[in-house]
């Protein structure tokens, strides 16, 4: 028997962010097409590479799928734990935080790699680039209705005004990659800070001092939302049983785990952590150069940056996740049967653009977004991570006297759910 939905929202001792239900018959044809799409994709990718590339966008499916069955929000936690205290969202980033961290400490601390390559985590200068861009970042992410990993989800999951968002996400990718080299060389800079290599801590360390952070940041939501009584996420349907994992959703707090072992298996194939962005100044970069437009000479497109804009798309290994990421949403959805694209309205429209613009040249100056530089940041105790998490926040919190300009609602104290 169904669960009501109303029931995960009378106690903060019940939080759960699903509900047992009647879910929407299987939307066949759009199954076989995602699969074979992802079939012929993947061969291309192991034929016109390596095998590893390969790996990777399987890897980029997974982290579609979980994103797109958990409906796992980095801008929605942000508004919702800004605008009325909901820490649902947050406390789910903490989880995901710590369960990388550990695997973080022992990847990078024993440089253990399937691949033969030495992992590096993503260790970025602290300085008024970050502070600017990520500030920048909070404010597109919460009018663009989507970060740029649920950019390429909810894009997979239907979501019509993702095109605009990510196709403007592409141009101020491509303009932050032409300002690169002034934000770099003409503000002021610290220099990369890691938590466990600048500060003598070690990576032992370094966890421990991140994990105490974590705890106490969670500890702190639960007093908020026990003092706020702020309205709860709606939860979403799913079923019962092994189904679940293809049909249903996801807890939030197991999707976040599942995304912490998944950017860990990826820092442990490529080298590096799990990141998005790259890829859009990359394909951005791409089209000019198509177009005559001679990118190769701008400072951020120097050594492999720069190497890539002549190669196959298919090399890129951000590139080949984020196709994935988008192809395992859409065959989520489709297994849901909600791939059910919408009529944009105006004013969303409006707001997609300039929030796309402002993600993409955000993340290009803070050195990623709210996965290269807040999760894979953090994650590889990178000071930057922190930093650009509270100027995100920051960006956040004065989007929302902007995003009714755009006819967007903020969730509100008095909601019944949000």
């Amino acid at each position: 028997m169904a669960q009501p939905a109303m029931a995960a929202q009378n106690s903060w001792d019940r939080k759960s962010t699903t509900v047992v239900t009647e879910l929407n018959p299987v939307q066949k044809p759009l199954v076989v097409l995602g699969a074979l799409a992802a079939i012929i994709l993947y061969i291309a990718i192991v034929v016109k590479t390596n095998w590893t590339q390969g790996t990777l966008f399987l890897i980029g499916i997974g982290l579609g799928m979980t994103l797109l069955h958990a409906r796992f929000g980095f801008t929605s936690a942000f508004r919702r734990l800004v605008s009325v205290g909901n820490v649902q969202g947050l406390q789910a980033h903490m989880l995901m935080l710590a369960v990388a961290s550990t695997l973080f400490a022992v990847i990078l601390s024993n440089d253990f790699s399937f691949t033969g390559v030495e992992p590096e985590g993503y260790v970025s200068p602290v300085g008024v680039s970050v502070i600017f861009g990520a500030f920048l970042f909070g404010i597109g992410m919460q009018l663009g209705n989507g970060c740029a990993s649920g950019t390429l989800y909810s894009l997979g999951g239907g979501s019509s005004s993702m095109i605009l968002t990510l196709l403007s996400f592409i141009a101020g990718s491509v303009l932050g990659a032409y300002h690169f080299t002034f934000w770099m060389e003409d503000t002021p800079a610290l220099p990369p800070i890691s938590l466990a290599e600048s500060t003598g801590l070690g990576y032992f360390g370094a966890w421990a001092v991140q994990l105490v952070l974590f705890g106490l940041i969670y500890w702190i939501t639960v007093k908020v939302a026990k003092r706020k009584n702020p309205p709860m996420m709606k939860p979403l349907p799913t079923i019962s049983g092994w189904k679940k994992l293809f049909r249903g959703a996801w807890p939030l707090f197991a999707a976040a785990i599942v995304l912490a072992l998944l950017n860990a298996l990826t820092l442990t194939i490529r080298g590096n952590p799990w990141g998005i962005t790259s890829a859009f100044a990359l394909w951005g970069g791409k089209a000019l150069m198509a177009a005559g437009v001679d990118v190769s000479a701008w400072g951020y497109f120097s050594g492999t940056n720069g190497a890539a804009l002549t190669n196959t798309v298919l090399a890129d290994s951000t590139s080949v996740m984020n196709f994935g990421i988008m192809l395992g949403a859409f065959i989520s959805a489709a297994l849901q049967g909600t791939f059910k694209p919408k009529r944009m309205k105006p004013g969303v429209a409006g707001a997609a653009i300039i929030g796309g613009l402002l993600m993409g040249y955000g993340a290009r100056l803070a050195f990623g977004c709210n996965i290269g530089a807040y999760f894979g940041g953090i994650a590889s105790f990178s000071l930057h991570g922190w930093v650009w998490a509270v100027m995100a926040m920051l960006g956040t919190y004065l989007a929302l006297f902007i995003r009714p300009l755009f006819g967007l609602k903020n969730p509100k104290a008095n909601d019944s759910i949000c």
